[in-house]
């Protein structure tokens, strides 16, 4: 009987992949964040890595389902992890995270799984994105484009 306190719970590694996906209008970023939770929890889009598919093409396939948006991708920005409760299991999770340069599509979230889709410009964001990780990610982001500012080089 002592044994089993002894045994760490089960667990298990799942892996994800998304975006920041980005538009520049009027010299002001712009990035979309989503809903989820009733809408009272706002993030980045991200899903599940197909086996077989590439972290690359599984965050476009995200955003796209997620947001109705399409892009391609500029740069990786950061690998995310974090341990949740899934049932009785213990899950740590690994989310790689990308740059997305919008390209075509309207916002339409996906009725299954986003309550809402919105573009906000990228100081208006960071104060709404519910997890640290993400707020920083999209601080990275804004470095990045202020870096760019200045040095007027490529992401």
């Amino acid at each position: 009987m002592a044994a089993r306190f002894n045994q760490s719970p089960a667990h298990r590694t799942a892996y994800s992949a998304g975006g920041v996906i980005f538009r520049v209008v009027d010299h002001q970023i712009e990035v979309v964040l989503i809903a989820t939770d009733r809408g009272d929890r706002w993030g980045l889009p991200k899903g599940h890595v197909n086996r077989g598919e590439t972290a690359e093409a599984a965050a476009l396939r995200e955003v796209a389902e997620e947001t109705g948006l399409e892009g391609t991708i500029e740069r990786h920005l950061a690998t995310i992890e974090y341990w949740f409760h899934a049932g009785s299991s213990r899950v740590h999770k690994y989310v790689d995270l990308f740059l997305v340069r919008y390209q075509r599509g309207y916002l339409r979230p996906q009725v299954a799984e986003v309550h809402d889709a919105r573009w906000f410009r990228l100081d208006e964001a960071l104060p709404r994105v519910s997890f640290q990780r993400e707020r920083d990610v999209l601080i990275q982001v804004q470095v990045l484009f202020q870096e760019h500012g200045r040095e007027k080089r490529t992401l």
